[in-house]
């Protein structure tokens, strides 16, 4: 596809997985407990928001899940993806309906990805390729419409209370960790679709980590103070601006999924995750849209963060006030610098010749021979995951097209 293939599944890859499922255990059982925090002590109107919430974000991931199983029917024949709910289309009905479709998605990873890594299984490795790919989005859409709103939600109850127990920042905690990492996973597996491109590594996977921590934090910050004052504003806020970001990504023309209510889904979840941290949905340079997104964003932080200050109350909100005041600009100020850094420094720049497909040729007929290896060749190779490819080709274009228009140019130089 365009020259993007699949890199090779290594430890490093199954630890991820590994450790994705266990940030999105804990952070689920962190939400049923602070839940059932809320019934207990008869707060029955966060006890229903916080289920509203998972109820909504489990019916968001559920429904990707199963338009992509339908995308993906044709590739059943060639033993990709192994799921056997997939090759049962009443068992993956029922597993979808009963919520349970995401949870088993993780379980086939983790089993493949253990043919994989331990066993070393010929033919499992793009099998869990293609599983812990969808799974990264899926996940990422889970963190942004789940866990960032829980996390705003947290930091709200405890401003409007003046407290903080321990539950309470437990999942504040979870959430954050679950949102950052969850990012920085979905990074991870667009790379894997570069061959040009170095393998992200630990300590640029930190970086990573770090420079979206600290841009995400401060907006949750924002929205949680604009809510502990004005807290009948916050829907009519969100849904002003998620109106406008969908409009947006419509005018990108967005093509990532199969059909037409599969694609307004997905522009109404990207509004979503837009409402909390960028991400890129077209092709062609980012700098641009990111530029007007992360300005946009910081005045409207900064127009949430001076009608806190406005209407807050002095005397209970004194011990932290100008600490916050100065904390979020700050914080975001800094986390896009950690950013600039990032991509001047730390983000993987490898490049590495494309590798081109053997062609045999012999001295008789060697055009019939060269392409009926090349379509031997093609008809063996396994398909790839069209949707994580197409997300790496579009996030990735304008640098690669900026590389190869500076290697033309040195090249015609020389």
């Amino acid at each position: 596809m365009d020259g993007l293939r699949l890199s090779r599944y290594s430890w490093l890859d199954f630890a991820f997985t590994l450790s994705g499922v266990c940030a999105y255990l804990f952070d689920v059982g962190s939400d049923v407990w602070v839940a059932s925090e809320f019934y207990v002590r008869g707060d029955l109107f966060w006890f229903a928001v916080m289920v509203a919430l998972m109820l909504l974000s489990s019916v968001v991931v559920q429904a990707f899940s199963w338009f992509w199983i339908q995308y993906d029917r044709d590739l059943e024949e060639k033993n990709v993806v192994l799921v056997c709910a997939e090759q049962r289309p009443r068992l993956s009905c029922c597993l979808h309906v009963l919520q349970l479709g995401f949870f088993f998605r993780h379980v086939t990873a983790i089993w493949q990805g253990f043919r994989v890594w331990w066993r070393k299984e010929q033919g499992a490795e793009y099998a869990v390729l293609y599983l812990t790919h969808d799974l990264s989005m899926l996940r990422l859409i889970e963190t942004f419409c789940e866990s960032a709103p829980q996390l705003t939600l947290m930091t709200y109850i405890m401003l409007h209370d003046n407290a903080a127990r321990t539950v309470q920042c437990v999942s504040v905690a979870a959430s954050i960790a679950s949102i950052a990492w969850m990012v920085v996973d979905y990074h991870r597996a667009l790379r894997s679709f570069l061959p040009d491109k170095a393998k992200q590594a630990w300590l640029s996977s930190f970086i990573y980590f770090l420079w979206n921590l600290m841009l995400i934090a401060p907006r949750v910050a924002a929205v949680a103070l604009f809510a502990s004052v004005l807290s009948h504003f916050v829907a009519l806020h969100f849904l002003a601006l998620w109106v406008v970001f969908v409009v947006w990504v419509w005018r990108q023309k967005t093509d990532f999924m199969d059909s037409r209510a599969g694609e307004w889904l997905y522009r109404a979840t990207v509004a979503m995750i837009w409402y909390f941290s960028w991400f890129n949905v077209s092709e062609g340079r980012t700098r641009g849209r990111s530029t007007i997104y992360h300005s946009f964003m910081m005045a409207d932080s900064t127009v949430l963060l001076v009608t806190w200050w406005w209407y807050r109350d002095p005397e209970n909100t004194e011990p932290y006030a100008r600490i916050l005041a100065a904390a979020v600009p700050l914080v975001y100020a800094f986390g896009l610098l950690v950013k600039f850094l990032y991509y001047y420094r730390f983000h993987p720049k490898l490049w590495r010749p494309r590798e081109r497909a053997p062609a045999v040729v012999l001295e008789t007929d060697s055009a019939r021979v060269a392409v009926e290896a090349a379509t031997q060749m093609e008809s063996e190779a396994p398909p790839t995951n069209r949707r994580m490819a197409k997300h790496a080709k579009n996030f990735y274009s304008g640098v690669a097209g900026a590389r190869r228009r500076s290697s033309d140019k040195r090249n015609s130089v020389m």
